[in-house]
C-alpha cells in the first residue's frame, strides 16, 4: 500500500504531466488576431485548445483562424467590439452554437490614446474605457452561463495597473480598474469553482507599442510569447489551485523598477 507521501508525489506527477495540455478546451481570446493575442492563440492552440479568435478587425481574425487551421488547430473567427453589449451577446451565441461551452475566456483586447489630459477628448476617454474595462466586464458576464466549474477567466493587465506615467491617464485608469475587477471576480466566482487570474504584462514587442512609438528600443521589450506562456501556466494549474495574479517583465524594461 502506498504511503500518504507517495500519493502526494504521484498526484503532483500527474499534474505536471498535464501542464501545458489544454486538449479539447474551448478558449475565447479577445484581440486575438495579432500581437499578444496572436501569441496566446498560437501557444494555446499548440496545447490542444480549440479557439475563438475575437477581434474588432474581422478580416484579420479570419486570417489568424485560417493560419491556425493550417496547423490543425480548430479555430473560428468572430468580429467583435468588446464594448458593445449586443455584439458580445451575438458572439456568445456563435460560441454556444459551435462549441456549446467556454472553458476559458482571455480578456486581451485593449487600446490607448497617447495624449496629455488637455488634449484627450471625451470620446477618446469613453472609447478606451469601453474597450479596456467595460469590455472585460461584458465578456465575463456573458461568458458565465457557458462556463462550468473549473472554467477560467484571464484578464490581461499591464504594469500600467501598478504605476503611472504621463500622457496615458485613460489607459492607466482602465488597467488599474481591470486589475481591481479581476480580483473582485476572483473573490466572487471562486465559490462557484470559476478561476480568475490577472496577468500583469510588461512591455512587449507588439504593434500595440510600435504603432505608437516606432523609435522604441526592441531590446528593452519582451517577446509576447513569454507572456503567452504565463497565460498557459495559469490555465494549466491543477483543479485545486488558482493564481489570482502574476507579473511578467522584460529584464531590461525601464518603465518598471
Amino acid at each position: 500500500m502506498s504511503s500518504p507521501a507517495s500519493s502526494v508525489h504521484e498526484s503532483f506527477a500527474a499534474a505536471d504531466a498535464q501542464l501545458g495540455n489544454l486538449r479539447g478546451k474551448t478558449i475565447l481570446i479577445t484581440g486575438g488576431s495579432r500581437g499578444l493575442g496572436g501569441a496566446i492563440a498560437d501557444l494555446l492552440g499548440e496545447a490542444g485548445a480549440q479557439l475563438v479568435i475575437a477581434d474588432l478587425a474581422f478580416e484579420r481574425a479570419e486570417d489568424k483562424a485560417a493560419t491556425l487551421a493550417e496547423r490543425d488547430v480548430p479555430a473560428i473567427a468572430v468580429g467583435l467590439d468588446v464594448g458593445d453589449e449586443v455584439q458580445v451577446q451575438r458572439a456568445m451565441q456563435v460560441v454556444r452554437e459551435r462549441f456549446g461551452r467556454i472553458d476559458a475566456l482571455v480578456n486581451n483586447a485593449a487600446i490607448d490614446v497617447t495624449a496629455p489630459l488637455a488634449e484627450l477628448g471625451s470620446s477618446d476617454w469613453r472609447r478606451i474605457v469601453d474597450t479596456n474595462l467595460t469590455g472585460p466586464f461584458l465578456m465575463a458576464k456573458a461568458a458565465l452561463p457557458l462556463m462550468e466549474r473549473g472554467s477560467h477567466i484571464v484578464n490581461i493587465a499591464s504594469t500600467a495597473s501598478k504605476r503611472a506615467w504621463p500622457n496615458a491617464s485613460a489607459y492607466h485608469a482602465t488597467k488599474w480598474g481591470l486589475l481591481g475587477l479581476s480580483h473582485a471576480l476572483h473573490a466572487e466566482l471562486r465559490p462557484q469553482g470559476i478561476k480568475v487570474s490577472a496577468v500583469v504584462a510588461g512591455g512587449m514587442r507588439t504593434p500595440f507599442l510600435f504603432d505608437r512609438f516606432p523609435d522604441l528600443d526592441p531590446g528593452l521589450l519582451q517577446d509576447p510569447a513569454s507572456v503567452a506562456r504565463a497565460v498557459r501556466f495559469v490555465l494549466t494549474q491543477p483543479p485545486e489551485t488558482v493564481i489570482p495574479e502574476v507579473m511578467v517583465l522584460p529584464m531590461r524594461e525601464t518603465s518598471w523598477p
